[in-house]
């Protein structure tokens, strides 16, 4: 069999990068694979996490486009008609038999240009409501990826596999003793609370002043991500609630967390936004989750794919202009004075992780 070529793209949130990665990586162990050349914004985190790779980078400039008509929609078709160009000369140059794109603005210009040079390309899409790059370049993939059963009646494409979203293998081989023991846990039941990378003022805000009442009155280990760029409020704001949290042995409070794999295979409970990354990481950790959607996801598919979610019993659902301590203590009670529907949640939640996500896309890729 002769070895293939592969381009991946994909990029700007974590949501698409994460999925385009593991797939490259799973690609890169077959005999069967010559090159991977990875397409992506150079000042987007992509081109960082694959710096690490063994892979190649290809730099292509782009953006989402604007809403409304001016100099930036002006702006955004100029942008993208040279990133075409260039990955139409990228595909001259590399000779690539396949495009993988997991949909977004960044992979956009790599799938278009894949139709104009007439190269096959597949397309994952995350989310029950998909994008738009996916919507409008889905009736020209040879097949699609899918992570919701929701989504195969949005897509123009009769092709369409159900594989559930790429997760990192470590998340099927971690035990929770184990990931409790690398973050100096112990035992007891423990609580997740995380708002993405960048964090989330509206979650920060109410459990900033629930910890000292979830650690001392309740006896629950607390993991909090609060974001970059929020850490420093949320310590000063603390430091005024409760001066004592930093000695608190119940408590792990920090900006930003490497290692989200032992965080959350750490947890029993997980208070989180409902992007489709977040929401296959939390099912591979059989955590029961807490979902406050983002309110102004596009195309509102963070509510989507949080009420597809808890219509399979598998999570709890708390509005973003709802959320304040006493209405997210109320949920996280609900699930800690319940231990039966604490633990029907993490089976439900269990039920849908799709540990082989990975190997079906390949499979589907080289089909």
């Amino acid at each position: 069999m002769d070895k293939k070529t592969y381009f991946i793209t994909g990029g700007g949130t974590g949501g698409h990068i994460y999925p385009a990665i593991a797939v490259a990586d799973e690609l890169l162990k077959s005999e069967n694979t010559s090159k991977i050349f990875y397409v992506g914004n150079p000042n987007n985190l992509e081109a960082s996490i694959v710096a690490d790779k063994h892979y190649t980078f290809l730099p292509v400039m782009s953006f989402g486009m604007p809403r409304k008509i001016g100099f930036a929609l002006v702006k955004w078709i100029f942008v993208m008609f040279c990133a075409w160009i260039k990955c139409c000369f990228y595909i001259l140059k590399h000779k690539p038999d396949v495009i993988f794109g997991t949909g977004g603005y960044v992979s956009a210009p790599a799938l278009i240009a894949g139709i104009t040079m007439r190269i096959p390309f597949v397309m994952h899409d995350c989310d029950a409501n998909p994008g738009l790059v996916t919507r409008k370049l889905s009736p020209y993939a040879k097949s699609v990826s899918i992570a919701f059963e929701d989504a195969k009646s949005k897509l123009k494409n009769k092709n369409c596999h159900l594989n559930g979203n790429p997760i990192r293998a470590e998340f099927a081989t971690l035990t929770q003793e184990k990931a409790r023991q690398e973050l100096n846990l112990t035992n007891k039941l423990t609580l997740c609370v995380m708002g993405g990378s960048q964090g989330a003022k509206t979650i920060n805000e109410a459990t900033v002043k629930l910890l000292k009442e979830l650690s001392q009155k309740y006896d629950l280990q607390v993991i909090f991500q609060t974001g970059k760029r929020n850490f420093e409020e949320v310590s000063k704001e603390l430091e005024k609630i409760y001066p004592e949290y930093k000695s608190d042995k119940n408590l792990i409070i920090r900006p930003y967390f490497d290692n989200m794999v032992t965080v959350l295979k750490s947890c029993d409970i997980a208070v989180s936004r409902a992007g489709s990354l977040s929401i296959s990481e939390l099912c591979a950790s059989s955590a029961a989750p807490i979902f406050i959607p983002y309110p102004f996801a596009a195309a509102d598919h963070q509510r989507k794919n949080a009420k597809c979610m808890v219509d399979a019993g598998a999570g709890l659902y708390l509005e973003d202009s709802d959320t304040n301590s006493e209405s997210l203590l109320a949920n996280i009670l609900e699930l800690v004075n319940n231990p039966e529907k604490l633990s029907d949640i993490q089976k439900a939640a269990s039920k849908l992780a799709k540990f082989d996500g990975v190997q079906k896309i390949v499979e589907q890729i080289n089909s």
